[in-house]
């Protein structure tokens, strides 16, 4: 997880859902993270190359 694509890095550290989603754990904010999740290709991308959900944390 050193050097991650630009597609999974704006996943990791800029989009504000998934962000959220790894703040503040709550349930609303996972359901809503697992249903964008299949049509973000940040969230597809950080998944690929780190092997976890967007809305799990590092």
């Amino acid at each position: 997880m050193d050097k991650l694509s630009p597609l999974a890095n704006f996943c990791e550290r800029y989009c504000p859902i998934c962000t959220r989603s790894r703040r503040k754990r709550s349930r609303l904010s996972k359901g809503f993270v697992k249903l964008y999740y299949r049509i973000c290709p940040f969230c597809r991308a950080r998944e690929r190359e780190t092997g976890k959900k967007p809305y799990e944390a590092r």
